[in-house]
């Protein structure tokens, strides 16, 4: 029980240097069998103000790839956009970005 607990706190020292350093990150969406293309395309435009085409050609990579980098800027930057997703129902993650 206690590695569990040291590992929560790991991660949670994670973001916080994230959070502090304003270092890049990349907002992760994982594919699923739930939502529908129309909702995903609908979602990238208004959370993430991207255009039809760049939406579209976004939601094709995460159903063929099972993922997809859709967006990169500071943690303080994607948290909101990340919340905003899964309040919509898809499954999104924020990445330290791998240089």
């Amino acid at each position: 029980m206690s590695s569990q607990y040291s590992h929560e706190e790991d991660e949670l020292t994670d973001i916080d240097v994230l959070i502090d350093s304003g270092k890049s990150a990349q907002l992760v969406v994982y594919n699923d069998d739930v939502n529908t293309f129309d909702w995903v395309i609908q979602c990238f435009m208004e959370i993430l103000q991207h255009s039809f085409e760049q939406a579209e050609q976004l939601s094709l990579l995460v159903h063929f790839k099972g993922k997809a980098i859709v967006k990169t800027a500071t943690f303080e930057e994607l948290r909101p956009k990340k919340d905003a997703l899964i309040d919509r129902g898809l499954s999104a993650v924020i990445e330290e970005l791998v240089p």
